[in-house]
């Protein structure tokens, strides 16, 4: 019997973070509750969880520094929940390192779906690792290969971990060479139906990627001003 993926749900409003333990619970999905920030940090080692469901309004320490000093150590997944629904709170959060972004109040079911898509994305580098990168859906390039089968970048011959949307926003560009997508398209190819989100999500990403893939003597993620980017293949 496979084992129970196991959600931990951080939110202070207990009768909000019981009605998604529910929901989730009926999903077969394992799940423990904390109140607040300093909680979650000392449950997240030992928990262990496939994902996190955090809200960003907590007590003491708040969401954007417990993604913070979570994403220091770990790339597990984290859907933010928020009554803030500018902006500049939802490109705070995915700079920090958040998969996804929902703003309260939000339908369940539709939570519930967003665990599962970002789930299906998402596989442990480990088990990232234990198919070579040849195999599958890949594209390679000198020092680079993405592979989306197993969900794995290698970077100058080194495994780089990333979240599920930056990898696959990579991919997608890669697998494109030298053709230039706009910010719509992109949000539409990556996020499709599942995120209505500020175009601002894509330069995040891209930004982030930049952090940890720079740009090589043969190829470049570039950017293409006023319209948006593209993989560049220099010839």
């Amino acid at each position: 019997m496979a084992e129970k993926q196991k959600v931990l749900i951080v939110d202070d409003d207990e009768n909000i973070a019981e009605l998604i333990s529910l929901y989730l619970m009926k999903e077969c999905y394992e799940t423990k509750i904390v109140n607040d920030g300093e909680e979650a940090l000392k449950a997240f080692p030992v928990f262990k969880p496939n994902i996190i469901l955090l809200d960003l309004m907590l007590p003491g320490i708040d969401g954007y520094q417990v993604c913070r000093e979570i994403r220091m150590t770990s790339q597990v997944p984290i859907i933010m929940l928020s009554a803030k629904g500018e902006v500049f709170d939802k490109v705070l959060g995915l700079e920090l390192g958040a998969d996804d972004y929902m703003i309260k109040p939000f339908d369940s079911k539709e939570l519930v779906a967003r665990v599962k898509a970002v789930l299906r994305r998402y596989q442990p580098a480990s088990q990232a690792t234990a198919v070579p990168p040849q195999q599958g859906n890949y594209v390679e390039y000198p020092d680079l290969i993405v592979n989306l089968t197993n969900y794995s970048v290698i970077y100058k011959g080194h495994s780089i971990e990333m979240p599920p949307k930056e990898l696959e926003l990579l991919y997608f560009l890669a697998s494109s060479p030298n053709q230039v997508f706009t910010r719509e398209q992109l949000l539409d190819h990556i996020w499709g139906y599942e995120y209505i989100g500020d175009t601002r999500t894509v330069d995040v990403h891209i930004k982030r990627l930049r952090e940890k893939i720079k740009d090589h003597e043969s190829w470049a993620l570039s950017t293409v001003w006023g319209i948006g980017y593209k993989f560049e293949v220099k010839r």
